[in-house]
C-alpha cells in the first residue's frame, strides 16, 4: 500500500473559500456622490453598505456581498430621489415667495 500525504496547509495570504467570479458592484462612487450632493443620511447608509461588499466577498460570503451591494444601490437611489425632491421643493418655495412679493409692490396711490 502506498502512503498518502496530507494536503499542504494554506499559505499566508492565500484566498480561503473565496467565491469564484467577480465581486458584485459596490456602488461606492454613487454612494459618495449622493451623500455630497443629495441627501446626507441615506448617502451615509449607502456608503456603509458599499464598504461592506468587497470585505464580505473576500471572506467568502457571496450572499452577504450581494445583499450589501443591493442595499448600497437602494440607499443611493433613495438619497438621489430625496435630494431631487428637496431641491424641487426649494425651487417651488422661492418661486411662490417671489410671486407673492410682486403683490406687495402694487402702487395703490393711483386709486
Amino acid at each position: 500500500m502506498s502512503e498518502q500525504t496530507p494536503p499542504p496547509p494554506p499559505s499566508y495570504g492565500a484566498p480561503v473559500g473565496q467565491p469564484a467570479g467577480t465581486p458584485p458592484p459596490n456602488y461606492l462612487v454613487w454612494s459618495i456622490l449622493t451623500t455630497i450632493f443629495c441627501c446626507l443620511p441615506f448617502g451615509i447608509a449607502s456608503i456603509v453598505f458599499a464598504a461592506q461588499v468587497n470585505g464580505k466577498w473576500a471572506a467568502g460570503d457571496a450572499n452577504g456581498a450581494l445583499e450589501s451591494s443591493r442595499k448600497a444601490k437602494l440607499f443611493a437611489i433613495i438619497a438621489a430621489v430625496a435630494g431631487l425632491v428637496v431641491m424641487a421643493l426649494y425651487v417651488v418655495f422661492f418661486v411662490v415667495i417671489a410671486a407673492n412679493s410682486d403683490l406687495d409692490t402694487i402702487d395703490t396711490t393711483q386709486y
